[in-house]
């Protein structure tokens, strides 16, 4: 009897947009408007070099003038910045053992398709939890961020309604614009508890999400936990651009180990995942792109937008 085999049903021309959408799909902060893309970021991601240059132009400051008939005003300038994104190139293989079970489904490439984009999107929110651990090491960054359990009572610690809103008010007159917040479960339960949360439906998935003082809760046990410390980051929209490249090898192969008999698919992935406004420095990375633990190295980013443009804010509390 013939056997069905993933290049069977496999198509990668169809395969591979379907694949990215339904990732963006999937992600919570995609949906939530944390993750954002522009016309720009894709021409980036698509074109050569391992990282990508942003310039950009800084705020006009300085005092204003008095008016004279007999003083002339004194020209001042503009300066321009340039932030710096990084490619991020990543493959996944997989054995037929792990996708034999998906090729009985009524559309054996769909199924397949989903299960690769569920383990793009949570690689992707890994990346982000790295790249965060990263951007909040950075000395840079030290005024975006604020420890309560510093001097505080276990109780004066714990995440809730004051805690959040302090947390917010690092960005001062800015802190409008945070809209969506990421905690670690036991964060989430506790603000469950205290009856701070409320719930609405996402009219693009039909799924139930929580939000406190009108942001977005997005729950993920990847961020940072230490010694009963929880990390919680606070957002605002199209605070992390991102942006799907091209990879110069094949993006979606398949392949047969006969003698094994394995079937085996290929996916390989370029992408930017940028916090805007925090430059990537390449200071410390041995590949041609860098791994999540090199994401994770404070070194390795340095702020470039001023503080209150930075559209992200580091917290830690006693859950």
């Amino acid at each position: 009897m013939a056997k069905t085999l993933i290049s069977d049903v496999i198509v990668p021309e169809v395969f591979n947009p379907y694949v990215i959408n339904r990732t963006m799909e999937l992600s919570a902060l995609y949906q939530s408007g944390i993750i954002a893309t522009n016309d720009e970021l894709q021409v980036l991601a698509s074109g050569g070099g391992r990282t990508l240059n942003m310039p950009f132009w800084n705020d006009l400051d300085g005092d204003d003038e008095v008016l004279s008939d007999t003083v002339a005003l004194t020209p001042d300038k503009i300066d321009a910045g340039q932030d710096v994104a990084v490619k991020l190139l990543r493959g996944k293989a997989w054995a037929a053992n792990d996708l034999a079970g998906d090729l009985a489904g009524s559309d054996p490439m769909a199924a397949i398709g989903n299960r690769a984009a569920d383990y793009w999107t949570r690689r992707m929110q890994a990346a982000t939890i790295a790249t965060l651990g990263g951007v909040f090491s950075s000395a840079s960054m030290a005024n975006n961020q604020i420890d309560f359990t510093e001097g505080g009572t276990n109780t004066e610690a714990k995440a809730d309604g004051k805690t959040i809103i302090e947390g917010s008010q690092l960005l001062g007159d800015a802190q409008g614009g945070l809209t969506a917040i990421v905690v670690h479960s036991r964060v989430y339960s506790n603000l469950k508890i205290l009856r701070l949360l409320e719930y609405k439906v996402d009219p693009a998935t039909n799924t139930e999400f929580a939000t406190f003082d009108g942001k977005r809760v997005i729950v993920d046990d990847g961020v940072p936990v230490s010694g009963g410390q929880y990390t919680s980051y606070l957002f605002g929209p199209g605070a992390l651009g991102y942006a799907d490249g091209t990879p110069s090898d094949v993006q979606t192969e398949t392949d047969r180990d006969k003698l094994a008999g394995d079937d085996i698919l290929i996916n390989r992935k370029h992408f930017i995942l940028h916090p805007r406004g925090i430059a990537f420095t390449s200071a410390q990375v041995a590949g041609k792109s860098p791994s999540n633990a090199e994401l994770a190295t404070g070194s390795n980013w340095n702020r470039v937008y001023d503080r209150k443009q930075i559209r992200i804010v580091k917290m830690i509390t006693n859950g």
